[in-house]
């Protein structure tokens, strides 16, 4: 956020917000309250303003002689107090004579004047309202969500007095009113305090902050990631000497599954996951669970395109990678050509020279099975996955569902200390007690250890995948941080809090100089756009911002790609593609920003203006329907008229269109006519069957969808 709010300014050059909103009046700048910003001409008069007070204030050396009509002010003012003072003489009297003789018995002085004369004197001395700023000199620890009756006792300040002041900005608030990020900034300038804004799993983290004497070496957790029927699977059948791959529905993962082996003495944890997409929904929510990640890759398949976006998932993640070339034995396998493929995306194998563990494998023969397991444990003992069993009980929720039986059951991976039977828990938004622990065989446990993946009974609602999971001392601290918890998630639904970055975000940032890198997932129609795409925004990168493309591919934007991108905090960019529909509403819930462009220059220049700090009010499409071809006309004088079925929301006339084939964009254009039977209308909604006019299209074929939209200027 650039400093160009009033508080900020005020704060900056140390004036009250007050006085700033005064000077805006005497300026003719119209600005309702603290939280409003200043920009352009309006920001320059008021810097300038500010700057040349000060610089008056500076040369004053005497106090300016006051005017005639001061004086004879200051005198009425003195009658006026003479005269109540006449009105009170009785009372004075009496007083007097009270503390002439007094209780005490104590005498006033010949020199000392009378209470009286002491009043006078008392009221001729002007008052001046002194604003109490408390000096604060550490730092306040602020938990996310504060209410003002909280922060008024860690600062103590009365509450009345911060609501009095926040009510003077403008701001209607109450004792029990969540304060956002931007209402404590202005309150410590106010109040002469600073803090430190830390959210539970910061105060678990600190408190429980481990010793390097109290860790211990603990079994490292392994991701399995790959493309569809690379044999992820099957590997883990192999390694378990179980059945689970001819259990699942067309030999393909159904669930997450979590399970724990022995070998060489040792433990390892693997997650068998449906893909990339749950390893990255879960760190989307902040959980870090996986330690290693072994991507599978068949031999006789080479890199495919889920290879490559799992590739990009486990760098994203910051997690070391263990490739495993699978079914070797099958004729066909060409290892080598796997290993090449794999090199351009940066896996460069050992014996060439790389750092990149291979491991040549048949799963289904179980061929170097053991030889994988050596390099796992030896990348965690070259990355020192270590661990303190003593702490409080943290784990990770990775998978959940609803018993009809046992009510809601959440799979809980350890990662540090110990948690056991009857322990107090939070997780999300609820908390609960722990009333059964059970193994991946279903063996009923009293506790479970690092790394360790259990079943959990107890929670009082179906918990979320990759929510954290905390032992707590007892039952009254889970619901304190549970209420914590809930009044932050009300504070960010009231405040309609961003939780990912946009390219207006980068404009201002780069204004200030205070980002380094963009993050993109780019997703284009063709190889050819995404080299040129790729190789233009090279050549834009300035000298304090990089462009860091963390993924890129060919085909329209999925749900993995909104996944990534809330995980990583990135921009999606989509070039002759949209997003599907699903997609669309996962971005909306994981407040991801999604860009679509059909001219490659409109992409760079966007770009290039925003690493500028330059980006203009956008253009931003609001969807109003979409409606699927099912018949293809050709008339005479008229031209190719779309016989449509309204799928959802309205088609309107003068409606932009976009006409979507097979996924790809192939037109957009304008609806020039619609028409129900032999009528012209303006609109049809969703459930009815028309007929639509495209403007200067006549390439038209059944199966087509049409998306409608119109074109709104939207402000940064």
């Amino acid at each position: 956020m650039g400093i160009n709010r009033i508080y900020q300014i005020a704060k900056k050059n140390n004036i009250s917000s007050k006085d700033l909103l005064d000077i805006c009046s005497e300026l003719g700048i119209e600005v309702k309250n603290h939280m409003s910003a200043l920009e352009g001409e309006d920001l320059r008069k008021v810097l300038e303003y500010v700057s040349g007070s000060k610089k008056n204030k500076e040369k004053e050396k005497k106090p300016p002689r006051k005017p005639d009509w001061e004086e004879e002010k200051r005198l009425n003012i003195r009658k006026v107090l003479d005269m109540e003072l006449d009105k009170e003489e009785g009372l004075g009297r009496v007083r007097t004579r009270i503390a002439g003789k007094g209780s005490t018995g104590i005498k006033r002085g010949e020199d000392e004047p009378s209470i009286i004369s002491k009043r006078r004197l008392d009221r001729e001395k002007p008052k001046k309202e002194v604003k109490v700023k408390p000096e604060i000199k550490k730092v306040v620890e602020i938990p996310e969500g504060i209410t003002i009756k909280e922060l008024s006792e860690k600062i103590s300040v009365p509450s009345n007095q911060m609501i009095q002041t926040l009510f003077n900005m403008g701001e209607v608030v109450n004792i029990n009113h969540p304060l956002d990020k931007d209402l404590l900034e202005f309150l410590s300038h106010e109040y002469n305090f600073k803090y430190n804004l830390i959210s539970f799993e910061d105060k678990v983290d600190e408190v429980y902050e481990d010793k390097e004497s109290e860790l211990i070496p603990r079994p490292p957790i392994v991701t399995v990631m790959g493309h569809v029927d690379h044999g992820k699977t099957t590997l883990l059948d192999a390694i378990r000497q179980t059945k689970v791959a001819d259990s699942e529905a067309g030999g393909i993962t159904q669930k997450i599954g979590a399970y724990q082996i022995e070998y060489s003495g040792r433990k390892i944890t693997f997650i068998d996951t449906p893909g990339h997409e749950a390893f990255t929904s879960m760190r989307a929510r902040g959980a870090k669970v996986t330690d290693i990640a072994v991507i599978v890759v068949a031999a006789d398949d080479g890199v495919m395109p889920q290879t490559v976006e799992a590739i990009n998932h486990a760098k994203d993640a910051g997690v070391p990678m263990i490739v495993a070339i699978n079914k070797i034995d099958l004729p066909n396998a060409n290892p080598n050509r796997v290993k090449q493929g794999l090199a351009e995306h940066g896996l460069v194998p050992e014996e060439w020279g790389g750092d990149t563990i291979y491991v040549e494998i048949s799963a289904r023969k179980k061929t170097n099975i053991d030889e994988l397991l050596e390099m796992i444990l030896l990348v965690s003992d070259l990355h020192e996955i270590k661990g303190n069993p003593q702490a409080p009980g943290i784990g990770v929720i990775i998978e959940s569902r609803l018993d009809k039986q046992l009510g809601p059951v959440g799979t809980v991976i350890i990662k540090r200390g110990t948690i056991r039977v009857g322990d107090f828990f939070v997780t999300g938004s609820s908390y609960g007690r722990i009333r059964l622990l059970r193994d991946e065989h279903g063996n009923n446990l009293k506790e479970a250890l690092l790394s360790q993946p259990v079943e959990v009974l107890g929670f009082s609602s179906v918990p979320q995948a990759g929510d954290r999971f905390f032992i707590v001392k007892n039952e009254k601290v889970a619901k304190q941080i549970v209420e914590k918890r809930l009044n932050k998630q009300r504070l960010l639904e009231m405040t309609g809090a961003k939780r990912h970055i946009t390219l207006e975000d980068i404009s201002e940032l780069s204004k200030q100089a205070e980002i380094k890198s963009l993050k993109l997932v780019l997703k284009a129609d063709s190889n050819g756009s995404l080299d040129a795409i790729e190789q233009a925004l090279r050549k834009i990168e300035e000298d304090k911002i990089k462009i860091n493309i963390i993924h890129k591919a060919i085909g329209v934007i999925s749900d993995s790609d909104i996944l990534l991108a809330s995980a990583s905090n990135a921009i999606v960019i989509g070039f002759g593609v949209e997003p599907t529909s699903s997609a669309k509403t996962l971005a909306k819930e994981e407040k991801v920003e999604v860009r679509t462009y059909d001219i490659i220059y409109n992409l760079i220049d966007e770009i290039k203006l925003a690493l500028r700090g330059l980006l203009e009010p956008r253009v931003e499409e609001v969807k109003k329907g979409s409606a699927e071809v099912r018949e293809v006309f050709r008339i005479s004088k008229i031209g190719t008229v779309a016989g449509c079925y309204v799928l959802e929301g309205k088609a309107e006339r003068d409606n932009k269109v976009r006409v979507i084939r097979e996924g790809e964009v192939i037109h957009e254009g304008k609806v020039v006519s619609i028409r129900r039977f032999k009528e012209d209308v303006k609109e049809v909604s969703a459930g009815y069957e028309c007929g639509i006019k495209i403007e200067n299209f006549q390439d038209i074929n059944k199966g087509d969808i049409l998306e409608f939209y119109e074109e709104k200027k939207v402000l940064g």
